[in-house]
């Protein structure tokens, strides 16, 4: 049988297709964090800024490489994604830059912030319970219905694929890079991360991030196939999936080195440290991986990238974290 795991070829394919689209983000030193909430000692932690993306998070690369593959006819119909957020407004950026109609099923516990941003996309915004498997089975419902093109929010080797050109970034920004964090929800993002860094480096370590209150992949890694929590909660709402999806799964049994949970307070305190130190705003999702990094101790002798992978949060969520 062909072999499930994106290509290298396929993730560069895809890097030329988002060009003009997805920004080339940049990386940011910051002085390494010590228990005291300081920088000190000349070591360095450098971060991968997509919460710089056009909508404010990664998630566009992989929508925009999909829909950019669709055929006329497929685009001709329109799409439909199911997603807590920052997919969603990635699918409806990617379909009004492709012109392109879009829907998109939202939870009904989504950030007004991210509902407003999809809106002013141009996309129809539908609402459908608390967890993935309910805005899957609303999207699914309605693509039915319409005869809309199903964009998934992670599992799809399209969407791997354009999320990975985040990985070949880091290799040409930081060729001195030893270990990357990736915060991980459904594994999208460190599913191409991961197979993009090892396909063309193989030393460099790979370092997934989850909180430990919707630990989804750590529990299937453990299982040794897709494991589905009965529930999850954490402040890092766009990190909340009952399951990884079969693809991103493998990825990660493949290519990732190991995957780490964080609680909520080490995210809470990664996002005011981010802030205070390196003057990025990053919601809690995004955070993550700072938070996995210091938990890890990973600095010093390692140059170490964290992969902020997005900033969309609240005026008042924001401020309520950064002031604690």
């Amino acid at each position: 049988m062909p072999n499930p795991l994106v290509s290298i070829d396929e993730i560069r394919a895809a890097r030329d297709r988002i060009r003009g689209v997805a920004r080339r983000t940049p990386i940011v030193e910051v002085g390494w964090p010590c228990d005291d909430g300081q920088a000190h000692d000349g070591r360095v932690l450098a971060l991968k800024c997509e919460n710089l993306q056009p909508m404010g998070a990664f998630k566009l690369r992989g929508a925009y490489n999909m829909l950019a593959r669709l055929p006329p006819e497929g685009r001709a119909r329109g799409v439909i994604t199911y997603s807590s957020g920052n997919h969603g407004q990635a699918v409806a950026l990617a379909a009004s830059r492709l012109g392109i109609s879009s829907v998109v099923v939202m939870p009904e516990t989504a950030p007004h912030v991210k509902v407003d941003a999809t809106r002013a996309c141009g996309a129809e915004v539908q609402f459908a319970g608390r967890t993935s498997a309910d805005r899957k089975q609303r999207a699914e419902e309605l693509a039915a219905a319409r005869g809309l093109t199903i964009v998934p929010p992670f599992d799809h080797e399209w969407i791997i694929a354009g999320q990975g050109t985040v990985g070949l970034e880091i290799l040409e920004q930081r060729p001195q890079v030893r270990a990357v964090f990736v915060p991980v929800g459904g594994g999208g993002l460190i599913a191409g991360v991961a197979a993009a860094i090892k396909r063309s480096r193989p030393d460099v370590r790979v370092i997934g991030v989850e909180p430990s209150g919707a630990a989804s992949m750590s529990a299937s890694l453990a299982a040794g196939e897709p494991v589905t929590l009965p529930e999850t909660h954490s402040i890092a709402d766009g990190l909340l999936t009952l399951r990884p999806g079969d693809l991103t799964f493998a990825h990660a049994r493949a290519f990732a080195d190991r995957v780490v949970t964080v609680d909520d307070g080490a995210i809470a305190d990664a996002v005011r440290w981010l802030f205070r130190h390196a003057k990025i705003v990053a919601e809690p999702s995004g955070a993550a991986s700072v938070a996995g990094a210091i938990a890890c101790g990973d600095g010093g002798h390692a140059d170490t990238v964290a992969v902020i992978s997005g900033g969309n949060i609240a005026a008042d969520d924001f401020a309520r974290y950064i002031t604690l």
